[in-house]
């Protein structure tokens, strides 16, 4: 079977590998699709000097998603057949934060899958029963997909903001997490103000929705959302991008009493507390990724509600064609790109 791993100096390997085998407790996914999410372009863009030694690798990926092929003695709650999203992460199994489905911040230690465990860009997954979410019958393998992480991620920022149709919204950058949040907030109700500089990444946006566009390379990305709102600002902002200035834009740009919430990863920020966040009586979120219980819970959201997450998919390539793809995905102007079997 083939996988991808990320070499480092924007460089990949699609290499022969041996097909997994299901321990106690542990099942082997066929692959029908995988995400390429923002995050791997750390270690994709990772200089080789920083990186371990090739042979020591994992395979990348980390939104699988697919059909139970084998499982190993122990399991119970899924057989083969069964189509399964993964929830990426794994704990101690046994902490406060572990027993509500957030292995990803164990108090001990977590293994991440497509960083430290290998990830969905192979053919075959190994990984614990624990880690596999049932999908419902009229989700897809590529909504599957993109729930498992970044799809999923702006939904549970969403529901941290408590996004109903009483509310605006600016959501700053309309990469894949960006833009699924343009598209759930529509679903959710609200009027959404979506901004980026990228032309493309706003067009999706308002395919998905967006009662309106900011173009940030035209000029103040604030006033324009001030003149959008009746100069008030909106009632809650999510930054998406993770860079220093668009964090305080959207500090910025909320009204009095708003609330902020951020969900990109970037690099250390500087506020000037009292006048951003002190005088204006804001709330501020932090939003990391999601629950296993909250994996199956955007997957109902998306067929309950008839969400169209297929709009949200610009690419799809085969395995073997991993290099164009994340050539094509680190030019940051597709909307979701995803990895097919079928």
């Amino acid at each position: 079977m083939k996988g991808v791993v990320f070499l480092g100096d924007s460089e990949l390997d699609i290499r022969e590998l041996p097909k997994p085998s299901a321990g106690s407790g542990e099942v082997v996914i066929e692959m029908k699709a995988s995400g390429l999410c923002g995050s791997d372009l750390r270690p994709y863009r990772m200089p080789k000097t920083e990186k371990a030694s090739p042979e020591l690798l994992h395979v990348g990926g980390h939104e699988p998603c697919g059909v139970i092929a084998e499982i190993g003695p122990n399991v119970t709650q899924v057989k083969v057949g069964d189509r399964v999203m993964m929830h990426h992460y794994t704990g101690c199994g046994a902490c406060s934060m572990c027993r509500i489905g957030y292995t990803q911040m164990c108090l001990h230690h977590h293994e991440v899958y497509g960083s430290t465990e290998d990830g969905g860009h192979q053919d075959y997954l190994l990984c614990p029963e624990s880690t596999c979410i049932k999908m419902p019958d009229a989700l897809t393998f590529e909504q599957g997909a993109a729930c498992a992480c970044g799809s999923g991620t702006a939904f549970h920022a969403l529901k941290r903001l408590g996004i109903s149709a009483m509310d605006t919204i600016a959501i700053f950058g309309q990469g894949p997490v960006g833009a699924s949040g343009t598209l759930f907030a529509k679903s959710m109700g609200a009027r959404v103000i979506a901004v980026d500089v990228v032309p493309e990444r706003l067009e999706l946006a308002k395919k998905l929705g967006a009662d309106a566009v900011v173009n940030a390379s035209d000029g103040n990305s604030v006033e324009a959302i001030r003149q959008l709102t009746h100069g008030e600002g909106p009632d809650a902002t999510l930054d998406a991008t993770g860079i220093s200035q668009v964090r305080n834009d959207a500090v910025d740009a909320v009204k009095y009493w708003g609330r902020v919430c951020f969900v990109g990863e970037g690099n250390a920020t500087k506020f000037d507390v009292s006048p951003q966040i002190i005088h204006k009586q804001l709330t501020i979120y932090g939003s990391w990724t999601f629950s296993t219980g909250g994996l199956a819970e955007v997957a109902d959201f998306v067929v309950e509600r008839n969400v169209p997450l297929d709009d949200l998919i610009t690419q799809r390539f085969q395995l073997d064609q991993a290099v164009e793809a994340y050539e094509l995905f680190t030019g940051a102007t597709t909307g979701k790109v995803l990895f097919t079997w079928d």
